[in-house]
């Protein structure tokens, strides 16, 4: 049986690359004999309503953008019980790296055709204030959600640099943050740069920030950076890419299935996912992150 695709471009990906990458792998499933829609993602207010025509026809959903698209679709799509695809067309592209999306509109079109379908877990977020929220990739507080901030209101700086410089910028003002951290019910407390609660070992474009991560073992692994001298993270920094960081002593993993970090310190901290601010934490607040097991089924 040939699959049926609706693809969901964020026209903003990449610095506006979205729309130019599904062209060529639309052309190819068609020509493949297969039905696709393309839609351009009129903002995220509209998501779950396209999310649940496209399942309604059986569709598979296609995500066209970064992590931060990929991610508000992967709440609807699980909780629709359909199947998830990817164009990795963002800045980042750290869940389609973590899955092995292949590169290349051929070897993507071919992914989608004929792979097999498998399950996934997912991350569930809650913030005081907020409805919780399902993210795919990872959540993280500190220095890095200042990083992420600082890459989400880029527009000039070239694609490239835009995450080493973000991180060096953010690393070079930043202060410790006191947190209690509990995971599942047992806690300590830590002065950290940033604490990381991750599903996929990636993020940061291509940072493996938590290398023992398994997108399918039902667990998160908690990545705890102890607070060290703001020249001693720089140079530590480009460990992070083949996850070199987590032999140095001021970094502590953990593992778990719910994480609660309370910030007790006064200056409050950001709180990103997958590339995107979700908000902040104020003492002292508690965010909470809990995994779901296979919630989603993808095609990668």
């Amino acid at each position: 049986m040939t699959r049926s695709f609706t693809f969901l471009v964020n026209p903003a990906s990449g610095g506006g690359a979205a729309p130019g990458a599904v062209v060529g792998i639309a052309r190819l499933l068609r020509d493949a004999g297969a039905v696709v829609d393309v839609t351009y993602s009129p903002g995220p207010r509209a998501m779950a309503r396209l999310v649940d025509e496209a399942l309604a026809r059986e569709d598979v959903v296609v995500s066209v953008g970064g992590d931060g698209m990929l991610s508000s679709l992967a709440g609807p799509v699980a909780a629709g019980g359909g199947t998830l695809g990817m164009v990795p067309a963002g800045r980042g592209n750290d869940f389609a790296r973590m899955l092995g999306v292949p590169a290349g509109p051929e070897a993507q079109a071919e992914a989608l055709l004929t792979g097999r379908p498998r399950r996934v877990d997912l991350v569930r977020v809650t913030l005081p204030g907020q409805a919780p929220r399902v993210v795919a990739g990872s959540v993280y507080s500190g220095v890095d959600a200042r990083a992420a901030a600082l890459v989400h209101g880029m527009r000039w700086v070239p694609q490239r640099a835009q995450y080493p410089w973000a991180a060096v910028r953010a690393l070079a003002t930043y202060r410790p943050a006191a947190f209690e951290l509990s995971v599942d019910g047992v806690r300590r407390r830590c002065s950290a740069a940033t604490v990381v609660v991750a599903n996929s070992a990636y993020y940061g474009k291509g940072m493996r920030i938590a290398p023992p991560a398994d997108l399918a073992d039902g667990l998160l692994d908690v990545v705890v950076i102890e607070a060290a001298s703001r020249t001693g993270l720089i140079r530590a920094l480009p460990t992070v890419y083949a996850g070199g960081h987590v032999e140095r002593p001021e970094v502590t993993l953990l593992t778990g299935r719910r994480v609660e970090l309370t910030l007790t310190s006064p200056t409050p901290v950001q709180v990103s996912a997958d590339g995107e601010p979700l908000g902040t934490l104020t003492a002292p607040d508690r965010l909470c992150v809990e995994v779901l097991p296979a919630a989603l089924q993808v095609l990668a």
